[in-house]
């Protein structure tokens, strides 16, 4: 079993960036492909994006795409999340997330799940 602890959330302007960052023990987590998800207030938990255990493969929700970007650093057993251009319908609480996925989009694909951090985006 792997741990997982999100960091990096915070308040930020519209327009604005932040980098979430994902650290594991426990395991490490070369082991696992690896996801970030989002609950906004009064919504259900969604997919944001994913990536394979060796780096080689991402994927995004279509709300994101070409804003954030997800990436993992093995040897510092760390995922990141930089999120650019950031919106208003951005706010939400951030959970990383790790398992051996299948298309990784779906929360019970994943074994393990970090406490969650706070972004909110102001107008």
């Amino acid at each position: 079993q792997v741990s997982l602890v999100e960091s990096g959330g915070g308040l930020v302007q519209a327009g604005g960036s932040l980098r979430l960052s994902c650290a594991a023990s426990g395991r490490a987590l070369r082991y696992y492909d690896m996801g970030w998800f989002r609950r906004a207030p009064g919504k259900e938990r969604e997919f944001v994006a994913v990536i394979r255990w060796n780096g080689g493969d991402t994927y995004y929700t279509d709300s994101v795409r070409g804003r954030f970007t997800i990436s993992r650093d093995n040897v510092k057993n760390t995922m990141y999340l930089q999120m650019n251009s950031l919106k208003p319908e951005d706010t939400a609480v951030y959970y990383c997330a790790a398992g051996d996925v299948v298309s990784g989009t779906t929360a019970r694909e994943y074994d393990s799940w970090g406490q969650g951090t706070q972004v909110t985006v102001s107008s």
